[in-house]
């Protein structure tokens, strides 16, 4: 049977199992050859059958990044396309290879910020770790990218910001910990709940680097 024949559309399940089953089949039998089939199908005539197999692709990025991070001119091409489930699935696609290929994902920072301007929720949270993954790559990257990161975390709705701060968290360094500090510090004296817990254990590991 063609690897094709296992995505959900032709197993004729709206579900999305078949697409996680088979990105952990691809994890274990690393099977290039399968893998190029899936990603050939990211331009098939058929939408459910593009969207799928992003699926398949985006989630055996989370499993294993090295074999979809050859894909990244794809996921770069899909970030326009006029589907939105297409635009915001090949955004997650980027956040799990960005540590991989930084220097190729790079010169379109602006083209993943703009998107995000337009884009859903999930686009802007993948794009977010995108841009975090990559600002860690070197010291020219974080400075470049860490403005843009600042200014969504200080302009985002308070629903938003815990999350936000979590995942900017990982590619701060001690020397943008006092300007990341004073944004948290910022939400923390409207935030209550579980966004406040959220944004103080934030605090605490910021204040923990050295």
């Amino acid at each position: 049977m063609s690897v094709l024949q296992k995505i959900a559309f032709f197993q004729r399940q709206r579900s999305e199992l078949p697409n996680q089953e088979l990105a952990r089949e691809l994890a274990q039998t690393r099977d290039q050859g399968d893998i190029q089939e899936i990603a050939d199908n990211l331009w098939n005539r058929e939408p459910n059958v593009r969207s799928d197999c992003l699926k398949v692709l985006y989630e055996l990025g989370y499993l294993e990044p090295e074999l979809i991070a050859g894909y990244a001119d794809d996921f770069l091409k899909l970030l326009t396309d006029r589907n939105n489930r297409l635009v915001w699935g090949a955004m997650i696609a980027l956040s799990t290879i960005a540590s991989l290929q930084a220097e190729r994902l790079f010169p379109y920072v602006g083209t993943i910020q703009k998107i995000m301007g337009e884009g859903s929720v999930i686009t802007n949270d993948a794009g977010m770790k995108t841009l975090c993954r990559l600002a860690a790559h070197t010291d020219e990257y974080r400075r470049q990218i860490l403005p843009f990161l600042f200014e969504r975390l200080s302009l985002a709705r308070p629903v938003d910001a815990p999350r936000y701060a979590e995942i900017i968290l990982p590619c701060i360094t001690p020397a943008e910990k006092t300007e990341f500090t004073a944004i948290l510090e910022t939400w923390m004296r409207s935030a209550q709940g579980s966004r406040l817990t959220r944004l103080r254990k934030v605090l605490q590991q910021v204040g923990n680097l050295r």
